[in-house]
């Protein structure tokens, strides 16, 4: 019998060969400005395909902004231009090429946005630096560096969910098989979530079913233009660490349940990231519970994320039932081929593409 790891998963008509999966991993190396802005260049071509070639199963292209103010820095890419299709449809027809899912997550960083890429820092920019003004939910800042959002008015929340529909739109002719709301790691949606960042009073804020309301009319309009038979993946922080007023492990387990009736096929399941005193008990496997408990009490479909990094740690999740898919994201950055070397740990046989075929 093969590895559970290797075991191909159907969701919808789409089937991954594997469950190896590469998660979205900002590259902020995109063109900041003029008519290229956002789009899809060579690095993310080579650095996508690197990894399809080595045997991931399914791929899913980094946080790409449905608008430009959605960006979490100038150099993010982004969906909310027709002519930022063709770049994406290059990545998306070498990946199908290689036997791999290609997929895209669409985001929208909130109060987080108009940051400088990590390795310069990644503080807020000023508006001479190429910033500007962020929105969210309500106007409290994540942190004392960054700016007081201006707080988006329910004209503009709906403006904001036509905005996820219209890229879902654009992902589906840039050939994408799967889309991937962001509701994680402090971005806009996870901002309405989580009431340390949600102190609205009206029908966006206060009770879970008004602060998760924004996140089900993004699913209903990404789904209503998304076709049937594609799946739709959502990824949440399942907790935001806090000891008070912060989104929990409980009312994960309630949006699970709702976004799976809203037809959500998977649940990307991560942790923290919206700021606050957070403790995090970072070690191997250490938001894997999050997703089995999901699983265990919703049935939908889960990925888990979080210092996976060996073979044997990846099919034991799998196998157990803790999760349908493992995503691996700096182990992928560290290690493009840990497919096949997993593969051949496991004693799994994997696609090779011909051209290597000599090293195997």
């Amino acid at each position: 019998m093969s590895p559970a790891l290797f075991e191909p998963l159907t969701l919808r008509s789409v089937t991954a060969p594997n469950r190896v999966w590469m998660p979205p991993m900002c590259q902020y190396s995109a063109e900041p400005t003029g008519p290229g802005a956002g789009a899809a260049g060579d690095w993310h071509l080579a650095h996508y395909a690197s990894r399809a070639t080595a045997g991931a199963g399914l791929i899913l292209l980094e946080a790409t902004a449905i608008a430009p103010e959605g960006r979490i820095s100038p150099f993010d890419l982004g969906i909310w231009d027709d002519a930022q299709i063709p770049g994406l449809r290059r990545i998306t027809d070498l990946l199908t090429a290689q036997g791999t899912v290609p997929g895209i997550q669409l985001g929208h960083a909130g109060r987080k946005a108009a940051t400088a890429p990590p390795w310069q820092g990644g503080a807020p920019l000023a508006a001479d630096e190429g910033g500007w003004q962020p929105v969210g939910p309500s106007p409290v800042a994540y942190d004392e560096r960054h700016p007081v959002p201006a707080e988006l008015t329910v004209a503009r929340i709906h403006e904001v969910t036509e905005q996820f529909a219209d890229a879902a739109r654009r992902a589906l002719a840039a050939g994408f098989k799967v889309v991937e709301v962001h509701g994680a790691h402090g971005y806009l949606i996870h901002q309405f979530l989580s009431p340390f960042s949600n102190r609205r009073t009206d029908a966006y804020g206060g009770s879970f079913e008004n602060r998760a309301r924004f996140a089900l009319e993004v699913v209903d309009a990404v789904r209503a233009v998304w076709p049937e038979e594609l799946p739709l993946f959502f990824r949440v922080s399942a907790t935001d660490w806090l000891e008070e007023e912060g989104w929990t492990a409980d009312e994960t387990v309630r949006l699970a349940a709702l976004l799976r009736e809203h037809g959500v096929d998977l649940l990307d399941v991560s942790t923290g990231g919206n700021g606050g005193p957070a403790r995090i008990p970072v070690a191997p496997g250490y938001q894997v519970p999050f997703a089995a408990r999901i699983k265990e009490e919703t049935g939908l479909a889960v990925a888990a994320v979080g210092l996976i990094t060996e073979s044997g740690q990846a099919d034991k999740i799998v196998a157990n039932g803790e999760a349908d898919a493992v995503l691996l994201g700096r182990q992928l950055l560290r290690d493009a081929s840990w497919p096949y070397r997993a593969a051949r740990e496991l004693g799994a046989e994997i696609a090779v593409p011909p051209q290597y075929a000599r090293a195997f």
